[in-house]
C-alpha cells in the first residue's frame, strides 16, 4: 500500500553542498529504507525562483545530483526513466528557474532527462474523497506517470502556511492557470487536496542551508542537515518539530493528516540517523517560520496595511493563502533588487478582504484594494468610498476553462489600471489572488523603484525563456498536442492508494 504506513524519518548531518559526501548519505538513506527507484523516476527539486539573488530559495544543484546519483547507485536495471521536474514561480518560464540554479549542466552531465512542466500536457486527476474543494484537478503528464516519485525541497518559511516542506511543495505539481484556482483562504485544503495526484516513495530535503522567516527572499539559516524519508506526513512533522513547531497547528500538515497519508504523532514515527531529534532540535531552536499578519509586517514602513476576513468567514478570519502574503514577499523581492526601496515608497495604504475600520490617508498618500474580496464604506479624505466585494465562489471557476496570464499580460494590466487611476486617490487590483508578480508590478509603478522585470542581465534571460517557453508551447500546438487533457489517464506506480478513512 501507497503511501507507506511504516513511517520512517532519518536524520543526518552534513555541512558542505559536496555532491559526492551527498550521495553517499542519501544511498545510505536508500539503503536503510530498502528503496529502489524503478519505471519512470521522477524527482521534484523546490525550484520557485534562483539566481544570485534567490540562492537560498530553492534545492541547490550539487544537493539535486547527489540525490540523482544515489538514486542511480540505487537502480538495479529497473528505471526506464531518470528525470528532473518542476513548475517554478507564478508567470516566469521554468527555463529561467533551471538556467538560475545551474541545473541544465548538471542535467546534462549525469544524462538525465528533465521537464518544465508548464509545458507538458496537463491532465485531470479526478477526485472522490469528502473533503475536495472541487471534482478534478490538472497536474502534468509526467506527475501523474511517475512510477518513483522522489520530492527533494528546501527546508523554508512561508508567509501563508507557516512552513514550505513537502507536503507544500506540492504547489509546482501545477501550471499556473490552475495553480491560482483555490490559492486563497483555502490553500491549505488546496495543498490536502493535491496529495491524491501522487505520493512520494522517497522525500529528501535539502536543510544544509535552509530558509527562515520568507519564501521567494528567505534569510539563510546553517541547520546543515539532511533529512530523508518514506512518508510526507510523518516527514513535515518531524521538520515541524526541530524548529518548536506542533504539526497539527499547521493546517496543510493537519488536513492531510486527517485525510489518512500519515500520522503526526511522533510515537509513531521510526527516527533514526546520527543526529538525535533532540539535538536537531537545538539547531533549529531560533529558526524564524512564517505566517505574520499582513498589517504588523508592514509596521514602521511607508506602507500602513489593512485586513478583514475572506468570503468564507465560517472557515479563516484572515486569508493566509492569498493577497496579504503575495504584497510580503513582493517588497521583499523590490528591497533585493533596490536598496533604496523603502526611502523611495512613497506613504500608501493597502486594504484587503471585507475590512470594517478607518483608512487614515492623508492627501496625496494612494489607498490601494487589492484582490476580489476586497470590500470597503467609508470616507477618504471626506470624500465618500464605497469598494463593493467582486468574489466569485469557487464553483464558478472551471479548472476546463480557465485563463491563465504570462508576465506580459500581467504587466499590460497593471499599466491600464495605474494609467487609469493616477489622478485618484484610490485604485483597486483585482484577482483572486492577485499575485506576487502583479503586486511588484504596481508598487514597482507606485514607488518609482527599480523593475526586477527590467533589471540589467534579467531582460535579456527573461525574454530568452519566455520565447522559447511560447515557441515550444506554440509548436506543440501546431503538432496537435493538447495543453489540456480531458478524462481517464495513464497512472503511475507512484498513484497513491489510500483510504480517507485509514488512521
Amino acid at each position: 500500500m501507497h503511501p507507506t504506513q511504516n513511517a520512517r524519518v532519518i536524520i543526518r548531518h552534513c555541512d558542505s553542498y559536496d555532491p559526492e559526501r551527498i550521495r553517499q548519505i542519501v544511498r545510505e538513506g536508500l539503503e536503510e529504507l530498502d528503496l529502489r527507484p524503478n519505471g519512470r523516476t521522477l524527482m521534484k527539486p523546490n525550484l520557485v525562483a534562483s539566481g544570485p539573488l534567490f540562492s537560498h530559495a530553492h534545492t541547490r544543484v550539487e544537493f539535486a545530483e547527489g540525490v540523482m546519483q544515489a538514486l542511480r547507485d540505487r537502480d538495479d536495471g529497473r528505471v526506464t526513466e531518470l528525470a528532473i521536474g518542476e513548475r517554478c514561480g507564478i508567470t516566469i518560464p521554468t527555463r529561467l528557474a533551471y538556467e538560475g540554479a545551474e541545473y541544465l549542466p548538471m542535467i546534462k552531465r549525469n544524462g538525465l532527462k528533465h521537464y518544465y512542466f508548464e509545458e507538458e500536457p496537463q491532465v485531470e486527476i479526478p477526485l472522490t474523497h469528502q473533503e475536495r474543494l472541487r471534482d478534478y484537478l490538472f497536474t502534468p503528464e509526467p506527475v501523474a506517470k511517475a512510477d518513483f516519485f522522489v520530492n527533494c525541497p528546501k527546508f523554508k518559511a512561508h508567509p501563508w502556511t507557516t512552513v514550505t516542506f513537502s507536503i507544500k511543495a506540492y504547489i509546482g505539481i501545477q501550471d499556473d492557470r490552475h495553480r491560482l484556482i483555490d490559492h486563497d483562504h483555502r490553500l491549505n485544503e488546496k495543498i490536502a487536496d493535491l496529495q491524491y495526484i501522487v505520493q512520494p516513495q522517497f522525500i529528501a530535503i535539502d536543510a544544509i542551508t535552509a530558509g527562515e522567516g520568507r519564501m521567494l527572499t528567505p534569510i539563510p539559516y546553517d541547520m546543515n542537515l539532511i533529512i530523508m524519508g518514506n512518508n510526507q506526513v510523518a516527514f513535515d512533522s518531524v521538520c515541524c518539530h526541530i524548529i518548536g513547531i506542533d504539526p497539527n497547528t499547521v493546517d496543510h500538515i493537519r488536513f492531510t493528516a486527517e485525510r489518512g497519508f500519515g500520522t503526526t504523532d511522533l510515537s509513531r514515527i521510526d527516527i533514526s540517523g546520527d543526529v538525535s531529534l533532540e539535538d536537531a532540535k537545538k539547531r533549529g531552536a531560533n529558526f524564524s517560520s512564517g505566517l505574520i499578519r499582513v498589517e504588523k509586517y508592514f509596521e514602521g514602513s511607508n506602507i500602513t496595511a489593512y485586513a478583514g476576513p475572506p468570503p468564507e468567514q465560517e472557515h479563516s478570519d484572515y486569508c493566509w493563502g492569498g493577497c496579504p502574503g503575495a504584497i510580503e514577499e513582493a517588497i521583499e523581492i523590490l528591497r533585493l533588487y533596490d536598496d533604496q526601496c523603502d526611502k523611495k515608497m512613497p506613504r500608501m495604504h493597502v486594504v484587503f478582504g471585507d475590512y470594517d475600520g478607518p483608512i487614515d490617508a492623508g492627501p496625496g498618500e494612494k489607498v490601494i484594494f487589492i484582490g476580489d474580496c476586497a470590500k470597503w464604506e467609508g470616507e477618504i479624505n471626506n470624500q465618500p468610498v464605497q469598494i463593493r466585494s467582486k468574489y466569485k465562489d469557487r464553483s464558478t471557476k472551471d479548472p476546463y476553462t480557465i485563463k491563465g496570464e504570462d508576465i506580459t499580460q500581467k504587466m499590460m494590466k497593471t499599466k491600464k489600471v495605474l494609467g487609469e487611476t493616477q489622478d485618484q486617490q484610490y485604485l483597486r487590483l483585482e484577482g483572486c489572488p492577485v499575485s506576487v508578480a502583479e503586486q511588484v508590478l504596481a508598487l514597482v509603478e507606485l514607488g518609482g523603484v527599480a523593475s526586477p522585470f527590467l533589471n540589467g542581465d534579467n531582460v535579456k534571460q527573461n525574454g530568452k525563456a519566455f520565447l522559447m517557453w511560447k515557441s515550444a508551447m506554440a509548436l506543440k500546438k501546431l503538432k496537435g498536442h493538447k495543453y489540456q487533457v480531458h478524462g481517464p489517464t495513464h497512472r503511475g506506480q507512484a498513484r497513491p492508494r489510500v483510504n480517507p478513512t485509514d488512521s
